[in-house]
C-alpha cells in the first residue's frame, strides 16, 4: 500500500488526536455512545463538526439539547441535517443566540427550506424581551425569522385568526390571496399593529396613499416605484425619466395606459419587462411578440395569455427577471402556480417554461423521466436539484458538471454512493473524493491514499473496502488518520479506544 512521506517517521497518538476526534465525529457508523463522548470540552472542533454538519441518533440530540454549553446547543440549531422539529426544541434556550440561530435557519441555507413547526413559530413571535441585558431583542429576533424564508405563506394565512395580535399581523402580508372579508376583518382588528398593517397595503395599493408623492432618493424609491400604486403625478414623472421606466413597467399597479407606452420604449429592457406582466392587453401582448429585439419577443411568446401573476414569476426566475425583483423586498409572499400548469410547462418546446417545471417538486414521474431526458443540459441539471423524485444519474451528472450545486447535492439521499468507479481518476477532486467512498468498488482506493488533495485522501482512506491491518496502518498515517477514524467498518470498541488516547472521559 502506498505512503505519504510522514508515514515514514514514527508517529505519537498525540499527534494524532485531532485528526482522530474529527474523523470519529464524521464516522456514520458511530453509535451513539461513542458520539456521545464527543460532547466533552477537550473534543475540541471536533465538537462543532458533530453537532453542526451531520445527522445525529436521537439520543445524541437529547444529550445536545440539554448540553450546559450555549455554543454547542447553538451548532445543533444551525444544523441541515437534524429535522425542523429538532432544531425547533431549542426555542426557549435560555440563551438568545441560541434562540436567533433557530430563528435565522440551518446553515448553509437549503434551497428548498423546511418550516418549523407552527408551535415553534408561534413562540418566536410573540417572545418577549427579558427585561436582562442581552446582545438582541425579541424583536430582532422575530426579524431574523422572518428574513429566513421559515415562515411560510402558508402559514401566515392560518394564522389570520390567531389569539396573538403579533402573529395574526403576519396575515397582512398574504394581502393578495385574502378575500374581501378577510381583509375588511383585519383593517377592523382590536389590536392598533394588525390594523396598521392592513391598512399599510390598503394605502399601497391606493394613489393617493405611499405613492401620492415622488420620493426622495435612496431604496425607498426603487420600493415605491417597483411596487405602490402611484398618482398620476408620481407616474408621469417617473415615465418622463429614462432611469425609472424599468421600474413603473414591472408595477402591478400601472395602469394599462402606461403600459402601453412602456410597450414602445426605446430601451428593450423596459419592453422585455412589460412583455412579463400578467395582465397585458392581447393587442399589447401581439406587438410584443413581434419586437425587433430576440428577448423581448421570447418573454411575450413563451407566455401566451391569459397568464396568472404567479405564472409570470415563476418564468421570470428563469430569465432573470427574478434578480431584479430583490430592489423590491415589500412584496408579498406568493403562492404558487397550479400543478396543471407545471405540467403543461414539462411538455412545453420553450426551455424557459421546461426549466420552470424542473422546479416542481410534485410534479409527476412520467414529466419527471421526460425532464430527465431533455435535451437541455440545465433542464436536466435543473431535474436534479430540485425534484425528489430525480433519477440516480441525473442527479450525479449535475453533480459532476455543476461544482456551485455539489454543497447541495451531498445532502440529497438521491446523490449516488455507488458504482462510481469510473469516476476515480476524474480530474476534479471533488468529485474523485464521491468515487473514493464508493463501499462497492471492487477493490479498496489505494491509489488515491495519496492524492494531492487532502478531501480524497481523506475519502479514499474512509472506505470501509479498508479493514484489518491495512486500516491500522491507515489510522496512524497524518496523511490518512481523519479519514480512517470516519471509516465506518470501525467496531465500537477500537472508537472508544482512539478517545481513549486522545483522553476523552467515557
Amino acid at each position: 500500500m502506498p505512503t505519504s512521506p510522514a508515514a515514514s517517521s514514527a508517529c505519537s497518538a498525540s499527534d494524532l488526536t485531532d485528526p482522530w476526534l474529527r474523523g470519529v465525529a464524521a464516522n456514520p457508523g458511530a453509535p451513539a455512545e461513542v458520539l456521545l463522548r464527543l460532547l466533552d470540552p477537550a473534543a475540541g472542533a471536533a465538537r462543532q463538526l458533530l453537532c453542526e454538519e451531520r445527522s445525529l441518533p436521537d439520543e445524541v440530540v437529547d444529550a445536545v439539547v440539554a448540553h450546559p454549553e450555549f455554543k454547542v446547543r447553538r451548532s445543533l440549531a444551525r444544523n441541515a441535517h437534524v429535522a425542523p422539529a429538532d432544531r425547533g426544541r431549542l426555542v426557549e434556550d435560555p440563551h438568545v443566540m441560541v434562540r436567533a440561530t433557530v430563528a435565522g435557519g440551518p446553515r448553509p441555507r437549503p434551497r428548498q427550506q423546511r418550516p418549523l413547526p407552527d408551535d415553534v413559530l408561534v413562540t418566536l413571535l410573540t417572545a418577549k424581551d427579558s427585561g436582562e441585558r442581552e446582545l438582541l431583542r425579541a424583536d430582532e429576533i422575530r426579524q431574523e425569522l422572518i428574513a429566513s424564508w421559515q415562515v411560510t405563506a402558508s402559514f401566515r394565512y392560518r394564522m389570520r385568526r390567531h389569539e396573538h395580535p403579533a402573529v395574526r399581523r403576519l396575515a397582512t402580508g398574504v394581502w393578495n390571496i385574502l378575500t374581501a372579508e378577510e381583509r375588511q376583518a383585519l383593517l377592523n382588528d382590536p389590536d392598533p399593529d394588525v390594523r396598521a398593517s392592513a391598512e399599510y397595503w390598503v394605502r399601497a395599493g391606493d394613489p393617493a396613499g405611499m405613492g401620492a408623492v415622488f420620493p426622495g432618493p435612496g431604496h425607498y424609491r426603487w420600493m415605491v416605484l417597483n411596487n405602490y400604486a402611484l398618482s398620476d403625478a408620481v407616474l408621469e414623472e417617473a415615465l418622463a425619466d429614462p432611469e425609472f421606466r424599468w421600474s413603473v413597467a414591472g408595477n402591478p399597479h400601472t395602469p394599462p395606459y402606461a403600459v402601453a407606452r412602456l410597450a414602445r420604449d426605446a430601451d428593450p429592457e423596459v419592453r422585455e419587462r412589460v412583455a412579463a406582466r400578467a395582465d397585458l392587453d392581447p393587442a399589447v401582448w401581439a406587438e410584443l411578440a413581434e419586437d425587433p429585439h430576440e428577448r423581448v419577443r421570447t418573454r411575450a411568446r413563451i407566455q401566451p395569455l391569459p397568464r396568472t401573476h404567479a405564472e409570470c414569476r415563476a418564468v421570470d426566475h428563469e430569465t432573470g427577471e427574478g434578480i431584479h425583483d430583490c430592489l423590491c423586498p415589500i412584496l408579498e409572499p406568493h403562492t404558487e402556480p397550479e400543478p396543471d400548469w407545471y405540467r403543461a410547462c414539462a411538455e412545453s418546446g420553450e426551455v424557459m417554461l421546461r426549466l420552470a417545471a424542473a422546479k416542481c417538486p410534485t410534479l409527476p414521474p412520467d414529466l419527471v423521466a421526460r425532464l430527465a431526458q431533455d435535451p437541455h443540459e440545465e433542464v436536466r441539471h435543473r431535474l436534479a436539484s430540485w425534484h425528489p423524485l430525480a433519477p440516480a444519474e441525473t442527479v450525479l451528472a449535475a453533480f459532476v458538471a455543476r461544482p456551485r450545486q455539489r454543497p447541495h447535492l451531498l445532502m440529497q439521499s438521491r446523490l449516488p454512493r455507488t458504482g462510481l468507479s469510473r469516476l476515480l481518476d476524474h480530474e476534479d477532486p471533488e468529485v474523485r473524493a464521491l468515487a473514493a467512498a464508493d463501499p462497492t468498488l471492487r477493490q479498496p482506493p489505494v491509489g488515491l491514499l495519496t492524492d494531492p488533495d487532502d478531501r480524497v485522501r481523506r475519502a479514499a482512506a474512509a472506505n470501509p473496502r479498508f479493514t484489518g491491518d491495512a486500516l491500522e496502518a491507515l489510522l496512524h498515517d497524518p496523511a490518512t488518520a481523519e479519514g480512517a477514524a470516519a471509516n465506518p467498518g470501525l467496531p465500537a470498541a477500537r472508537l472508544h479506544a482512539l478517545l481513549d488516547l486522545a483522553s476523552l472521559p467515557r
